[in-house]
């Protein structure tokens, strides 16, 4: 498998941010479900996809085990409370990235999130894969 193309993943960290935005803005007649925990879905995608674009070369179990690992320990933290945390949380990057309260239901959509990213990566990097295979002439069966 080939390495992730960098420029492919932050394509894809700008258009899944810029997603969440649109979809936590209100602008979309969205099922309150669907506004909470699609954008925590969304949230954990660019994790992964973050991960994805720091490790080039990893397989998708890993990061998306590696992905969830984080995404969960942001969530658990925010059981903690200090002042110095909760000034960052104040500020509008600070809760985009740190959230403000634990939600034990955002642990199951940062889940569905990042298997949902992973799968998608990984068929598109499989058919890619295939493709290189076909075109590169390595997989030739020699019929003499």
């Amino acid at each position: 498998m080939h390495p992730r193309n960098r420029l492919i993943q932050t394509g894809l960290i700008f258009a899944v941010i810029i997603t969440g935005l649109i979809w936590r803005s209100g602008w979309l007649p969205l099922p309150q479900i669907l506004f909470k925990y699609g954008g925590d879905a969304l949230w954990a995608m660019v994790v992964y996809l973050g991960l994805g674009w720091l490790f080039r070369n990893a397989r998708a179990v890993p990061l998306a085990i590696t992905a969830l690992a984080i995404s969960w320990a942001v969530e658990f933290f925010q059981i903690y409370r200090a002042p110095w945390i909760d000034a960052i949380r104040s500020t509008l990057p600070g809760r985009l990235v740190l959230g403000t309260t634990f939600n034990a239901p955002d642990l199951a959509a940062y889940a569905v999130g990042i298997l949902l990213v992973a799968a998608i990566e990984h068929i598109c990097r499989s058919k890619q894969s295939g493709k290189l295979t076909a075109h590169d002439g390595s997989s030739r069966v020699n019929h003499s």
